[in-house]
C-alpha cells in the first residue's frame, strides 16, 4: 500500500488526526489494519466495526486487538451480532465519536436512529460506497443531514480504480475459489454497467465467457453495446445463462421469479456492496432445500431436484470469498484518510451539512503517491503551455465534472465517426440526430 505508506511518513510529525476519535464500519481486512494504523499514527485514535458479516478477516482482527485498537468483528456474525458490533463501537465505555468512516452507511443510520444527540460531536462522515452515498443524499434531500459528509466513492480514484480495476481482477478469484469454474464459452449475464459492471465484464469477456448485460441508464447500456455486450432484459436470457452476476446496490434485481426460471447448477453471486440485489429471503422457504457445500456456497434445491449455487448468501462476493489486491485498496484507503484529515481540520463555514466530493486536488495527489510503483514520471507544463490551457501548471488538471467531461468527448467523437461515413439510410441519420441531442443534453448539465 504505497500510497498509504507515503502518508503516515509524511504526515505523522504534524499529526494532523490529534485529537480526532474515528468510528469506522468497512471491511476488516489486512489492508483495513494498514489504513488503522496510518490514521492512529497520524493522531487519531479508533475503534472499527464491520460492514460485511462475511468479510471479516479473523486473523486480522485479531492482531489489530492485540495491537490496542478496539474491534468488534468476526466473520459469520448474525444480523443480531452485526448490529450489537456497532453499538459497541458507537457508544461504550464513555468513548464518544467525532467522526465517522462508513461503508454502506449501517454506521451511520445506527446512530440517527439510536444515538442523534452524538451528532453534536461529529465533525464530518467519509463515506465510500454507492449504497452509503445515497443514503447521504438522502438525508441531505430531507434536510436531515446535521454535519457535513464527504462522498469519496465518486471520486475519481476511486471510481476509475477501485470500482473497476479491483472488480475486473477480483471477480474471476472469487467464482474461482468457491466453485472451480471454467469461463470459457459460459453464458453470464451482468446486472449493472457502472464501474464495477465494466471491470466485471472485462474479466468475463477474457476468458471466453460470453457476456450479457441489463441496465436501466441509457448511457451505460450504450457503453455496453459499443464494447461489444449484448443489452438484454434479465427475464430474456434468465433461462440459458449459467452464471448470474449482479452489480446494481439495488433491491430485488434478481428475484424468486428469475431463480425460480433458471438453469440448473446455474452460479448466482453479487459484486455490488448492498446484500439486497439478490432476494435471498425469498429463497427461505419450505418448499426449497438449503445445503451447505462449502464456506460461502450453498445449493438451494427445488421439489424437482433443480439447484442453483448461491455464493455468499448474495453479499459481496470478491471479500467474502476471496481478497481484493492491496495496491488497489491502497488507493482508496488513502482518498479516505485525505478525506478524514480535510473534514477534520477544515475552518468552521467551509462545508455546511451537505454531501461534497473529494477536492479534485487531492484525487490527484492519491494517483501521484502511486506513480513511483511504476516507475511512471510526470510531465511538467511549461508556464505557457498553463496559461493555454488556463489551469495551474501543479494541478487540478481535471474539473470538477471530469468523469462527464469524458463522456461528452466520448460521445463527441461517435458522432465525428458517423458524420464522417456516408450513409444516407433514414436509421443512421435519426441515430446521427439521437447523438447529438444527447451530447447537448450532456454538456447543458454541465
Amino acid at each position: 500500500m504505497p500510497a498509504l505508506m507515503a502518508l503516515r511518513k509524511r504526515a505523522q510529525g504534524e499529526k494532523p488526526l490529534a485529537g480526532a476519535k474515528i468510528v469506522g464500519c468497512t471491511h476488516i481486512t489486512a489492508q483495513t489494519a494498514v489504513l488503522m494504523e496510518t490514521l492512529s499514527a497520524l493522531g487519531a485514535q479508533c475503534r472499527w466495526a464491520a460492514c460485511n458479516i462475511y468479510s471479516t478477516q479473523n486473523e486480522v482482527a485479531a492482531a489489530v486487538a492485540e495491537a490496542g485498537f478496539s474491534v468488534f468483528a468476526w466473520k459469520g456474525e448474525s444480523e443480531d451480532d452485526f448490529w450489537w458490533c456497532i453499538e459497541q463501537c458507537v457508544h461504550h465505555d464513555g468513548w464518544l465519536p467525532n467522526m465517522i468512516l462508513d461503508d454502506g452507511g449501517d454506521l451511520t443510520h445506527w446512530m440517527y436512529r439510536r444515538h442523534p444527540e452524538l451528532f453534536k460531536l461529529i465533525k464530518g462522515i467519509v463515506e465510500e460506497s454507492v449504497t452509503g452515498v445515497h443514503r447521504l443524499y438522502q438525508l441531505s434531500k430531507a434536510g436531515k443531514l446535521c454535519v457535513p459528509a464527504m462522498n469519496v466513492n465518486d471520486s475519481v480514484t476511486k471510481q476509475k480504480f477501485d470500482n473497476l480495476y479491483s472488480c475486473r481482477e477480483s471477480i474471476l478469484d472469487g467464482l474461482k475459489r468457491t466453485t472451480d469454474i471454467m469461463f470459457g464459452g459460459k453464458q453470464v449475464v451482468v446486472c449493472g454497467y457502472g464501474e464495477v459492471g465494466k471491470g466485471s465484464c472485462a474479466a468475463l469477456k477474457g476468458l471466453g465467457a460470453i457476456v450479457y448485460v441489463t441496465e436501466i441508464d441509457p448511457i451505460c447500456a450504450l457503453q455496453a453495446c459499443m464494447e461489444g455486450f449484448r443489452v438484454v432484459k434479465l427475464g430474456e436470457v434468465i433461462r440459458h445463462v449459467d452464471i448470474i452476476v449482479t452489480c446494481t446496490g439495488n433491491k430485488n434485481v434478481v428475484t424468486r421469479e428469475h431463480l425460480d426460471r433458471v438453469k440448473n447448477s446455474a452460479i448466482v453471486c453479487n459484486m455490488g456492496h448492498s446484500n439486497t440485489e439478490i432476494d435471498v429471503a425469498s429463497l427461505r422457504t419450505p418448499d426449497l432445500t438449503w445445503e451447505r457445500v462449502r464456506s460461502q456456497v450453498d445449493h438451494v434445491i427445488w421439489p424437482d431436484g433443480k439447484r442453483i449455487i448461491l455464493l455468499a448468501e448474495g453479499r459481496l462476493l470478491n471479500l467474502s470469498c476471496s481478497s481484493v489486491p492491496s495496491f488497489v485498496l491502497s488507493i482508496t484507503a488513502t482518498t479516505q484518510a485525505l478525506a478524514l484529515i480535510e473534514l477534520y481540520n477544515a475552518p468552521e463555514g467551509r462545508y455546511k451539512q451537505d454531501v461534497y466530493l473529494l477536492p479534485k486536488k487531492m484525487d490527484e495527489y492519491v494517483a501521484s503517491l502511486h506513480l513511483p510503483s511504476f516507475d511512471g514520471h510526470l510531465t511538467e507544463l511549461s508556464d505557457e503551455q498553463a496559461k493555454y490551457l488556463g489551469i495551474n501548471k501543479n494541478g487540478p488538471f481535471k474539473p470538477n465534472y471530469y468523469r462527464s467531461v469524458i463522456f461528452c468527448l466520448w460521445l463527441g467523437s461517435t458522432v465525428n465517426t458517423f458524420t464522417a461515413v456516408n450513409i444516407d439510410s433514414f436509421e443512421a441519420k435519426l441515430f446521427y440526430f439521437v447523438l447529438n441531442a444527447m451530447a447537448f443534453l450532456v454538456c447543458v448539465r454541465l
